[in-house]
This record gives C-alpha cells, structure tokens and sequence, in this order.
C-alpha cells in the first residue's frame, strides 16, 4: 500500500532536488525516497548505539580495546 504525502521545500532546495533527480536518472520521488530512508536508518542506528555505548559503560568497555578483548 502506498501513501502520498506533500512535502513543502525552499525553493533552492527544490532546485537542487530537481538537478539531483536529472542528473542521476531517478525521479524527485525516487530521490527523495533514497533520502528518508537513509536518514531513518541513521536515526534507528544513533539509537541502538546509544543504548549500547551506555551498557557497555555499566560494563567497562569505553575503548576499541576493551570491545576486542570481549570479542577475542
């Protein structure tokens, strides 16, 4: 199922967006898609990290070392 959704952007960015989508063959839609999916998963992944780095803390793992020498 597939919902539209209007999206209102300054007029520069929609610009950028319209040569983005001539110039890589994609369509706005395509490119904006590829966009907010990107920034979803860095979003879900900042918060994973986030409630890792704190139980690693709680745990006495604060460097790249001490996370080799749990995995080791």
């Amino acid at each position: 199922m597939r919902k539209i959704v209007s999206v209102s952007l300054p007029e520069e960015m929609a610009e950028k967006l319209g040569i983005t989508a001539k110039n890589s063959g994609k369509s706005k839609s395509e490119v904006i898609k590829e966009a907010l999916r990107s920034y979803l998963w860095e979003e879900r992944f900042q918060k994973v990290r986030k409630a890792i780095t704190k139980k690693a803390k709680e745990k006495g793992i604060v460097t790249d070392e001490d996370v080799f020498k749990v995995v080791s």
